[in-house]
């Protein structure tokens, strides 16, 4: 069953989504919000078990997918622009692919429309293992995860999953349980076969692994009218990294530039 999913609209002109990837929020992609909602109204989503969302026991890419289509039958946008980075990436694939007609443009930050190895276990170990009721500050909360997350930035975004209780405690706003349970879900690709003929961009972080020459057959096939643009300096994080080329890029495509300069 889909959900009512928790959205931030700024912005005005035509629509544009953005979906964040796993362990985030709306708020990772506050930076391309910003940039790029003075000639868009940009729908900034939560997905299901994230941020403010509502909780659910599955999180397959038809259900993600399906959440988003919700959302937009309940704004009445018959069509909008989608971009998603990883995770969510892969869910706005999955809308493409299985309902072209409501996807006028699409872009993919640093992810393919493939089947990943288990890459997460040290991440989803640290933050279940972590003793809630031992964490005092989110310092706490850091030196504790610091033993299974070796990188700090890393640990910073994890931690913004992290808040109080009304007793002055602490809880995940992610919906864990689901998240490890659901996770071969997670690492497949989309299901929906396509294609999807519309413009897409596919962006990808140059020092990142997430989009490898390999993977470029299964890119051509599923999105016949794809673009590649890479992002040299920036690994899988490229939005935050460079967010202002980043947006360039995303403002081109959707203008249509690239449509004629390829």
């Amino acid at each position: 069953m889909s959900l009512d999913l928790n959205a931030r609209v700024t912005g005005e002109g035509d629509p544009l989504i953005v979906v964040h990837g796993l362990f985030g929020s709306l708020e990772n992609l506050g930076g391309i919000t910003q940039r790029l909602s003075d000639e868009w109204q940009v729908h900034a989503i939560d997905l299901r078990n994230h941020g403010r969302s509502p909780h659910a026991d599955t999180m397959s890419y038809p259900e993600m997918a399906a959440d988003i289509l919700r959302y937009m039958n309940q704004q009445k946008l018959d069509s909008a622009c989608l971009l998603g980075h990883s995770m969510g990436g892969k869910t706005v694939m999955e809308l493409a692919l299985s309902d072209p007609a409501r996807v006028s443009r699409l872009i993919v930050a640093d992810i393919a429309p493939v089947t990943y190895p288990p890459h997460h276990d040290a991440i989803i170990d640290g933050l279940t293992g972590l003793d809630l009721d031992a964490v005092g500050s989110r310092g706490d909360a850091d030196k504790a995860l610091a033993e299974s997350v070796e990188i700090p930035a890393v640990r910073q975004f994890l931690l913004k999953n992290l808040v109080r209780t009304d007793d002055g405690g602490f809880r995940w706003r992610l919906n864990l349980d689901a998240i490890e349970r659901e996770y071969a879900s997670i690492a497949a690709g989309p299901t929906a076969q396509g294609p999807y003929n519309g413009p897409t961009l596919f962006i990808k972080g140059g020092e990142s692994d997430y989009i490898q020459d390999s993977q470029h057959d299964a890119v051509a096939t599923l999105f016949p009218s794809a673009l590649m643009r890479i992002i040299s300096n920036t690994g899988h994080w490229l939005h935050a990294e460079k967010p202002e080329l980043f947006a360039t890029l995303c403002r081109r495509f959707l203008n249509g530039e690239f449509d004629q300069k390829g």
